[in-house]
C-alpha cells in the first residue's frame, strides 16, 4: 500500500485506484467516502488557534501531544491498510500543498516512521 496526500478540491486528480480518506474533523457537505478521526485534530484546541490568533508552533505542538503521540504509526498504517482493502489510500484535508494543514504533519511523521508519503 502507497500513502499520499492530498485536499478536497484535488480530489478529481487523484487516479481511481487510490482510496481517498478523510482525516479532518469535519468533512465538505456530500463527503461519502471514508474517514479516519483517530489523525483529526481536536475540535476544541483546533477551534482555539483558529480564533485566538495563536501561530502555527502552537498548533504544532497540540498536535503532536494529543493526535499524534497517542497513536502508533504501524498501527494507524494496519488499519487504514484495512479500511481500503489493502489499496493505495490518499489522506484527504482542505488545504492546499503549500498551505500549513496537519496532513502535512501526519505526512512527516509517517515518513520518521519509515514509511513513504507523497503529496498528490
Amino acid at each position: 500500500m502507497k500513502i499520499y496526500t492530498t485536499y478536497f478540491a484535488n480530489l478529481r486528480n487523484v487516479p481511481e485506484t487510490i482510496i481517498p480518506i478523510a482525516i479532518c474533523g469535519n468533512v465538505p457537505q456530500g463527503w461519502g467516502g471514508l474517514r479516519y478521526s483517530p489523525l483529526a485534530p481536536k475540535y476544541s484546541w483546533w477551534k482555539e488557534w483558529k480564533d485566538g490568533g495563536l501561530d502555527e508552533s502552537w498548533y504544532i505542538e497540540k498536535y503532536q501531544e494529543t493526535v499524534l503521540d497517542q497513536l502508533n504509526p504501524k498501527s494507524v498504517i494496519k488499519e487504514l491498510s484495512l479500511m481500503s482493502g489493502g489499496k493505495d489510500v490518499a489522506l484527504v484535508c482542505y488545504e492546499k500543498p503549500d498551505g500549513f494543514c496537519h496532513r502535512h504533519l501526519a505526512a512527516a511523521w509517517l515518513k520518521s516512521a519509515g514509511y513513504n508519503v507523497e503529496e498528490i
